[in-house]
């Protein structure tokens, strides 16, 4: 009677497992076409020009990071049947390490942002991504599985991790933070989209890797912001209203690095003494992303937007420097 009620336990595990496999491989066959492979910028010291990315509508856009891969006048796009199109940035929004993508194409199948989760510690899941660059065309992305260890801000970690986001993530029971995974998606067991893969991330402290997902519900104004055209430079509307009299680089006291690219990053070259830049802690070196909370991404973006800017107005930089983002209010005359 024992052997017979051992074999029936046997039988039943047995039976679960190929259920839940059967299960798994649906999940992920359902998932892999809302997944993309990104290329960009690399090389340099040994960085890694790719990373992930998934589609957010069916006309084309993609929720990824910001971060260097994507500083390239050509980023290739890869879709899960192998298809490549160019990839355009919309917009970024480096405080939240985010970037959306679009590319030139339609009837896709993608993840809708307002059906995504929230999970709490314990809770299983699963993430896709291309790890080590191993899926080029039509391979589908990794997949990993483990569990939400923890939630937790990054704030409170006390400066042991250096990243500009500072708000609550998912630390995973899953190795995710490898080459190429960042920007990847984290879903539910079951492939409800839950968070994104966050870039990978040291302990300055002990070497430590952390690894982990910021919440979709964290990103989603932001999301939006970028696609409604927000956060994009004021200069590119044609009506935007110039004052006669508008702030410049001199009046504020910085000098810019030599504009010589289409697209020169905005890094300040030195401050003129006693300006107001001066007085407000701008120093050479710092990057300067946003000027009034609308995005700068070269030197002549910088330029374009200042002139929109009344003298007698204030002027809001934000700036990035040592792995941190920095807001600097400079007085109008």
């Amino acid at each position: 009677m024992r052997h017979w009620f051992l074999t029936g336990l046997a039988l039943l595990a047995l039976a679960m497992a190929q259920t839940q496999a059967a299960d798994f491989s649906v999940v992920s066959a359902g998932i892999q076409p809302k997944m993309v492979k990104i290329y960009g910028a690399g090389g340099i010291r040994g960085l890694e020009g790719y990373q992930s990315g998934f589609l957010i509508s069916g006309e084309g856009h993609i929720l990824t990071v910001w971060s260097y891969v994507l500083d390239t006048d050509y980023i290739t796009v890869t879709l899960d049947d192998g298809r490549k199109y160019q990839g355009e940035i919309v917009g970024a929004d480096p405080r939240l390490e985010i970037a959306i993508l679009k590319i030139e194409t339609d009837g896709l199948e993608s993840f809708k942002l307002s059906e995504a989760v929230s999970i709490s510690p314990g809770a299983r899941i699963l993430t896709f991504s291309n790890l080590f660059k191993i899926a080029t065309g039509d391979e589908p992305n990794s997949v990993l599985h483990g569990i939400v260890a923890a939630t937790t801000p990054l704030n409170a970690r006390r400066g042991a991790f250096k990243t500009t986001y500072k708000g609550p993530v998912y630390v995973l029971d899953a190795i995710t933070n490898n080459p190429g995974a960042a920007g990847g998606a984290l879903t539910t067991r079951n492939g409800e989209l839950a968070g994104l893969l966050g870039k990978e991330l040291r302990n300055s402290q002990n070497g430590t890797w952390l690894n982990y997902a910021v919440p979709i519900h964290e990103l989603t104004d932001a999301v939006e912001d970028i696609l409604a055209g927000r956060t994009r430079p004021r200069s590119l509307d044609e009506d935007a209203i110039r004052p006669d009299v508008p702030h410049t680089l001199k009046s504020l006291g910085i000098r810019m690095v030599p504009d010589v690219l289409a697209k020169t990053p905005p890094f300040v070259d030195s401050v003129s003494a006693g300006s107001e830049a001066e007085k407000k802690g701008i120093r050479p070196d710092d990057l300067i992303l946003y000027v009034n909370d609308r995005r700068i991404d070269s030197c002549a973006t910088l330029n374009n937007e200042l002139e929109l800017v009344d003298q007698i107005d204030d002027v809001t930089l934000v700036i990035h420097r040592d792995d941190e983002l920095i807001e600097v209010v400079l007085q109008g005359q």
